[in-house]
């Protein structure tokens, strides 16, 4: 597993983090192509740092990229261990492998969760001040294989298992039947289902792409058959496109649909579409995770990427979303909550080009807060 020789021609002139560490340390680095061709490029980040969801935690985070060959995108895992002063313990581990000459996609999302978390109610009516907090832990394994059929295209199964337990109220509002209560309050939630997948990926780097656009549509029908309590289906759409702008600038935009629907049947409470969760967890910066819950889910951002520093060090971002959740009786849409602010990358690893993504967002009613990532949000 190597990084082809025109990732490393790309990015000389170029200075990360890593440099600046090497010159503090007076440590000359081996910038040779055969030595970096021979490299997985690891990026880690051990930090201090405070979500509106966790509270400040300890986090230690990192990724592996690299290429199965000369032809091949970049393949990514992303590990992270994550301890809140809430007592949460957040353990991700997720992969998008490309094999040689990119006959096939491998990718998995494994996590572990231990989450006292706030819940806010169901639709978009709800306000911050109606959260109160409920505790569960959780397994998720989720993992998928597709084939290549055409360019850039694929299509394949696979296979998807949610389970929670230790789910509890812990302060929930006196004298009120929550919306948890209303939907179905149960000590443990379960689903487990096969996955139909489509992809449609022309991105070369999915940490930090330069250009290109990415689908996904995911089929995931939960049987009774496969131990579900009753069965229910979801259908996701992820769309994602990248321009630079201006043209021959390193500047980026990009934009994010999210859809997330309820096909049919009626999801577990932990199991609804929710404000950032995702599978990395980004959708509505500006709002805390889960502050809007539904059966169905709509969302778009806008991000535009700019370099601030020539040796491409540091840049800059301005961003928008806007998100919108049906309401339980209705089945509507009928209110949009929308996102905006801005923040800094720091070039961690100019090889696999993976920033530090530091935001500051804001939304409706007084949300706001800070967002950080190893690599882009999108």
């Amino acid at each position: 597993m190597s990084l082809p020789v025109a990732a490393v021609a790309q990015h000389a002139g170029q200075e990360d983090l890593i440099d600046l560490a090497r010159k503090a340390l007076h440590k000359e680095g081996d910038t040779s192509k055969d030595k970096q061709q021979k490299k997985v490029a690891y990026s880690a980040v051990p930090a201090a740092g405070y979500t509106l969801q966790t509270g400040f935690a300890v986090v230690a985070n990192g990724n592996a990229a690299f290429h199965t060959n000369d032809s091949a995108n970049t393949s990514i895992i992303n590990a992270s261990v994550t301890y809140t002063v809430r007592n949460q313990v957040i353990a991700p581990i997720q992969n998008n492998i490309w094999t040689k000459n990119n006959k096939f996609n491998i990718s998995g999302d494994w996590r572990f969760l231990k989450f006292p978390s706030y819940t806010y109610g169901l639709g978009g009516y709800t306000r911050l001040e109606d959260g109160y907090l409920i505790d569960f832990s959780a397994i998720r394994i989720h993992e998928t294989v597709m084939r290549k059929v055409a360019k850039d295209m694929y299509v394949g199964l696979g296979y998807g298992v949610d389970y929670f337990w230790g789910i509890k109220e812990l302060d929930p509002p006196t004298g009120v039947v929550t919306d948890l209560q209303r939907y179905g309050l149960r000590s443990t939630e379960f689903a487990s289902g096969i996955t139909f997948n489509f992809l449609y990926d022309s991105r070369r780097n999915s940490i930090n792409p330069e250009g290109g656009n990415f689908v996904n549509v995911i089929y995931r029908p939960n049987l009774a058959a496969f131990g579900n309590e009753a069965t229910w289906r979801s259908l996701v759409f992820d769309l994602r496109k990248y321009v630079k702008f201006p043209r021959y600038s390193d500047n980026i935009l990009s934009f994010w649909s999210y859809e997330w629907f309820t096909v049919t049947g009626t999801p577990p409470y932990l199991m609804l579409p929710n404000t950032g969760n995702d599978p990395y967890s980004n959708t509505g910066r500006g709002y805390i995770q889960g502050r809007y819950r539904g059966k169905n889910m709509a969302y778009v951002e806008g991000e535009y990427r700019f370099v601030i520093t020539r040796n491409g060090l540091v840049g800059g971002v301005i961003f928008a979303n806007a998100e919108s959740f049906t309401e339980l009786n209705s089945n509507r849409f009928e209110v949009v909550s929308p996102g905006w602010g801005g923040g800094i990358r720091l070039k961690l690893n100019k090889y696999s080009r993976t920033n530090i993504a530091i935001d500051y967002g804001f939304g409706l009613g007084g949300s706001q807060g800070l967002f950080v990532n190893l690599g882009e949000v999108f």
